[in-house]
């Protein structure tokens, strides 16, 4: 599942080519044929985000809310003549002077209401790519009342908005943290670390569209879009290799069914 970087770099991006455009848009796959012709003809203000959440703001105050799930993808063409046909997955799809935009396999694409946005926020938690005041004093609450694993918690959407599987194997090593501690167990000041690396790394991964968290100096690189897919990370999916800061081999385990990484020795239990 995309994590909260990539849906607010697409929001960023298609909000620069499309925002301000009026669009033909229909559903080749049929299954938002009633939102498409609602939606066909308008002009589409805006575009924002908030964790794994999107929102296309419409002429005439109409919403649609989109979420990608596990296997919804967009795709977006620069030059809407020469763009190929739809695939028969293909959810929305939006055409304008500035290009075309595909939509296909999203969990959720639908226009809400106002009062049904609302009641969605209400159910998300801190996102740190839209920090709000009181933010990190909500994530410090909401872990001190839970004595479930940190790495579980941060992957509660109510807990902290937009980080997945990758960001939270990443953030607890860099915190020092290990995976498996009960989350009332780590203290204030680690919390703030987490959330503060939390909204820097996911920033970088937001500009350069991929996750990097190893310290590029580290590497011998000078800025984190150099740094190739294998040297990015310092424990996600490198079990058994060699821990990048103590060279222990890099532990794995399954943690409420999702697997989890860490360094013995950088993160201590």
């Amino acid at each position: 599942m995309p994590e909260g970087h990539t849906i607010h770099r697409a929001a960023r991006l298609q909000r620069r080519r499309f925002a301000g455009e009026v669009l033909e848009v229909d559903s080749p796959q049929g299954r938002f044929s009633d939102g498409a012709a609602e939606l066909n003809g308008r002009r589409l203000e805006g575009v924002d985000a908030l964790g794994k959440h999107l929102f296309h703001r419409w002429e005439g105050d109409l919403t649609v809310h989109i979420h990608l799930g596990l296997f919804g993808k967009f795709k977006v063409f620069t030059d809407a003549e020469k763009a190929p046909e739809p695939s028969d997955g293909t959810r929305m799809r939006w055409v304008g002077s500035s290009g075309a935009m595909y939509l296909s396999g999203p969990t959720a694409c639908e226009i809400i209401s106002a009062e049904q946005e609302e009641e969605l926020r209400q159910r998300i938690g801190p996102d740190p790519l839209a920090v709000r005041k009181g933010d990190l004093e909500r994530v410090k609450a909401s872990l001190a009342r839970r004595s479930t694993p940190i790495a579980q918690v941060l992957l509660d959407q109510a807990v902290v908005a937009g980080i997945g599987n990758v960001y939270r194997a990443e953030f607890c090593f860099l915190a020092g943290v290990d995976p498996r501690m009960p989350a009332r167990e780590v203290d204030e000041p680690t919390v703030e670390h987490i959330w503060n690396l939390s909204i820097s790394l996911m920033k970088v991964g937001e500009r350069i569209g991929r996750i990097v968290t190893v310290d590029p100096a580290e590497v011998g690189a000078k800025k984190p879009g150099d740094l190739r897919r294998g040297s990015r990370l310092y424990v996600y999916k490198r079990a058994g290799q060699s821990c990048r800061r103590c060279t222990a081999p890099i532990m794995s385990t399954e943690l409420a069914n999702r697997r989890v990484w860490w360094c013995p020795t950088c993160q201590p239990s």
